[in-house]
Parts: structure tokens; sequence; C-alpha cells
């Protein structure tokens, strides 16, 4: 394995202005207090021809709306499957970006332009194309959590359910670069024996997580599983009983009727799901290294039902990019669809 130290890199959403209408504020102060958002949501949605998407990882509130709730592939490809003019994406930025890739028929809103995401923040275009020359003939393999343009540079698309499958159908003798994730570049390094290069990338919820707090807590829930995220770093994962994507980590509670309780580490959102499916388990966060609540994305965070009903009264703000974009972009994505084919559900479709 090969990694790199990246220099500054954007942590805040607002650190990469993707034409946040300057007026959001005012837009929202404006809003009559007395105003059923709920009520309006719905009417606008029926209104516009709209379908309402919704990540794990968005406020319980929005979940519950939302006509699919799901990682953001699945919810990409489930849009597509619907007769909606238009596509609202409670999520962040690259995945509605996913969405308009896939869709680029269809008008694709996101309620907070600045919803961005500190793993796709952390890997800019130009840095990442002029570091991808240091690695001529390489196979350049970046995860679904990346911009549209990271994308356009890219060999083949991968989740974290299907990132191990693809990788292990190239040949062996294939070198491979892996982005923009360290922590699942590694995770896929372990399950499949290929060594490769990975940009440093990571997710600011899923690298707090604390391995020597996580372990303290399993002795004071000794009968609790540990489900983690794959985007976890590897001393978290070695300690847990079940490593997958939030659909699978949601899949996995489910099934597994016997345990009682389990310990998350992953964003916080999916609990909101997990206990609906499993009302008689007790979900418990992975503690994190300070004292805050970094199970939380702030990103995801943005989102908010008085944005959710702007967005759909005003249809803005809307995503857009070039069509040689779209299309470069697209390659990828559907290589890895192609390359999924014989996988399971949850392989196909879990971020």
């Amino acid at each position: 394995m090969e990694t790199l130290t990246l220099a500054k890199t954007p942590v805040n959403p607002s650190s990469q202005s993707f034409g946040q209408p300057l007026d959001l504020s005012l837009r929202i102060r404006s809003i009559d207090p007395a105003l059923d958002l709920e009520a309006e949501i719905i009417r606008l949605k029926k209104e516009r021809n709209a379908v309402i998407l919704a990540h794990y990882y968005q406020d319980s509130d929005i979940q519950d709306l939302a006509d699919y709730v799901g990682d953001s592939l699945a919810l990409a490809q489930a849009a597509a499957t619907t007769d909606a003019d238009v596509i609202v994406f409670c999520g962040v930025h690259f995945m509605a970006e996913t969405a308009k890739i896939l869709n680029p028929d269809k008008l694709v809103l996101l309620p907070d332009l600045d919803a961005g995401c500190s793993l796709a923040d952390r890997c800019p275009i130009d840095e990442y194309s002029e570091w991808l020359k240091q690695y001529p003939g390489h196979t350049v393999i970046n995860y679904i959590n990346s911009s549209a343009a990271v994308k356009a540079v890219s060999d083949i698309i991968v989740t974290s359910s299907n990132a191990a499958a693809i990788v292990k159908q190239l040949p062996v003798e294939t070198p491979i670069v892996f982005g923009p994730d360290r922590h699942l570049g590694k995770w896929v390094e372990q399950q499949t024996g290929r060594e490769m290069v990975l940009w440093p990338g990571f997710c600011i919820v899923h690298e707090q997580f604390s391995a020597r707090k996580l372990a303290k807590m399993r002795t004071e829930y000794p009968n609790a599983q540990l489900i983690a995220h794959p985007e976890c770093e590897e001393a978290v994962l070695s300690q847990a009983n079940f490593v997958g994507s939030t659909l699978a980590l949601l899949n996995y509670v489910t099934v597994q009727t016997a345990q009682k309780q389990f310990i998350v580490a992953t964003e916080v959102g999916i609990l909101h799901q997990m206990q609906k499916a499993r009302p008689d388990a007790e979900f418990l966060c992975s503690p994190p290294n300070s004292g805050c609540d970094c199970a939380s994305c702030p990103y995801m965070r943005l989102n908010t039902l008085e944005k959710l009903y702007l967005c759909m009264r005003d249809s803005q703000p809307e995503i857009t990019m070039p069509e040689d974009i779209r299309l470069r972009a697209l390659r990828p994505v559907q290589r890895m669809l192609d390359m999924s084919k014989g996988l399971s559900a949850v392989q196909q479709k879990g971020d």
C-alpha cells in the first residue's frame, strides 16, 4: 500500500461554493411560523410531480416524508424508475450529482447547496488529476462518495458494498489507484489481498470513532455486538462483529433477531431506520475521540424541513453540470453497474 500526505484540504462545506442563493437566510425568515411545513411539502410534491429522496443520514423528520430512503446510489437508481419530473435529493452535493448523472432529463434539486462532504471535498479535482499523473497505467477506482469531476477521471466507481467484489474481478497484475477514502481502501486491500495506491481522504464522522473508548464501552456492554462502516479506522473495524455499508448494517440488525443490543459505528441518522426495523433492540452510538456530537454529520444536518419546503416551492437550488463531465462520469458508474450484475442486492445498492 502506498499513501501520501495531503496538505490543505477543505473541511468546511462553505469552503467550496456551489452557488448557494445568497438570500437563503432571508427566505427562511420569510416563512410563516404557522405554516404546516409537512402538509405544504406533500402538496408541492404532487403539484411539481416530484419525488423526494432521503439518505439514511438525514434527520428523521425528513426521512419520514421521503418517498425513498436509502444509500445514495440506490436512491439515484430509484428516481430513474419513477415518472417524476423533479428529483429532490435530501443528502449531500455529490449524491445529488450522482442523481443528475443517472437522470439527465430530470430537474434535480438539493435543499442546501452548502451540504458538501468532508470526504469528497478532500479530493479536489485539480490536485487529484495532478497526483494521478504519477501512476500511468493504473486502473483508477473511486468511491461513489466523490464529485462528478473526480468520477469523470475514473475507470470504475464503487460503493462500500461492492468495492472488494469489483477489485477481485480485475486481473491480479492490474495496478490500482483507489480514492478518495483511505480507510475503505485499506479494508478493500485486506478483503482482496491486493495492494493499491491510496488517496489519503477520510470522512470526518467515521474517522473520529475512538478504538480505545470503544474497547472500554464493550466491557460495559458485554452482550452488545459492534457493527461498523468500512470508512472507520482499521483499529475500530478490527473490533467489529460485522462490517458493511449502511444498508448492510441495517439488514444485519434486521435479521439478527436474537441479538438485542448493538453498538453502531457510523452516522447516527441510520438509528432511526434501525429502531423502526427492530423496536425490541437497543442501539448505542460508538464513542468519539472528543466530547462532541461527532457521530452526527454537520453537512447532512444542513438540510432542514424549512429548506426542503423552499427548495420545492421555488424549484431551486438546482444541480447542473457540463454535459461532457456528466457523460464522462456516467461511464465508470455504468461500468460498476455492469460488474455488479451478479452480486447480491445489497452489494449492488449499498454505499
